[in-house]
């Protein structure tokens, strides 16, 4: 019994499909099978029904496979402490960033945070938050870059900032006429959404509550994946949406927002990693160069309500 053989028949686990699982483990798909045949004769029983399809473990391969995460886990942990000893920040390491965010924190301080630590590679990929959570459960990625509370026992959060909301609004629109808004002057059928698996969307329904059911009375529906294209969609279609603080360009849209009364709904954004990674001096540097990196309008010194997505 080999880790090799472990972590393929955790990939076939993940995946379901022989050819995929052996395209994430970087083997041919006759070695992965090999290997998890002479693993099976080895250990005496079947990992996976092979009968159906898509293909499954069988009921002690659920029990195998999940102690192999387990011992996977921890040699991932082992490798992160060897090189916690050391005192460069260096390698490669996989992060997950939410859509909402991406565009928004990442011009901030990934460039001369790389170049700060040449010998340091950060793989970042846009993911939405349900995705990073499985994927850091089953050490697929390192960080995730991400709003909180999980509320994951196997996951451990480093908060970074809270990042307050604002209405944001079509020139003509009657809200603009007040300075600040309450959640109750929305109408729910003005409001223009993101489409479901977003957190952001998630936040604005338990904003908003029922009222945003309201939203179908139009002629048309649409739903977004991306805060810019709301915002485009507002600006020529009237209406409003919600937006978080960093997408926010104030110089070039401020006559389009108006902040929330007190206390102003927010979300908690920060860096979330497996338990078994341990708080390194990448996570803490990293944490540091993101919270400087901030404008001076995330000070967060007024009353904010960090708003739950799950």
């Amino acid at each position: 019994m080999t880790f090799q053989q472990l972590t393929y028949a955790v990939a076939l686990d993940e995946h379901r499909h022989f050819v995929k699982a052996a395209k994430q483990c970087f083997v041919a798909q006759p070695t992965l099978t090999l290997q998890l045949r002479k693993l099976e004769q080895e250990i005496g029983f079947r990992l996976f029904d092979r009968s159906v399809q898509p293909i499954e473990p069988t009921k002690e391969g659920y029990a195998f496979i999940a102690k192999s995460r387990i011992i996977l886990q921890e040699v991932e942990s082992l490798k992160n402490l060897a090189l916690e000893s050391t005192d460069t920040i260096s390698g490669a390491y996989s992060v997950g960033i939410i859509p909402t965010l991406a565009p928004y924190i990442l011009p901030l301080f990934l460039g001369e945070f790389s170049a700060k630590y040449p010998e340091l590679r950060l793989e970042v990929q846009e993911m939405q938050s349900t995705d990073i959570i499985e994927a850091l459960s089953k050490n697929r990625i390192h960080i995730g870059l991400m709003v909180t509370p999980v509320l994951e026992a196997a996951l451990v959060e480093y908060p970074l900032f809270n990042e307050p909301f604002y209405l944001y609004t079509h020139p003509d629109h009657p809200l603009l006429a007040k300075t600040e808004i309450n959640p109750d002057d929305i109408d729910g059928k003005d409001l223009w959404l993101l489409n479901q698996g977003h957190c952001f969307r998630n936040q604005v329904l338990n904003l908003c509550g029922e009222d945003i059911k309201r939203a179908s009375e139009r002629n048309f529906h649409f739903e977004s994946g991306s805060i810019e294209t709301l915002k485009r969609m507002v600006r020529s279609q009237k209406g409003c949406t919600l937006v978080p603080a960093l997408a926010v360009d104030m110089d070039l849209e401020g006559a389009f927002v108006r902040p929330f009364t007190k206390p102003v709904p927010a979300r908690e954004v920060s860096l979330v990693v497996h338990r078994t990674f341990p708080k390194t001096k990448l996570l803490e540097e990293l944490q540091k160069e993101i919270i400087a990196s901030l404008p001076n309008s995330m000070d967060n010194n007024v009353a904010l309500s960090c708003l739950s997505w799950r």
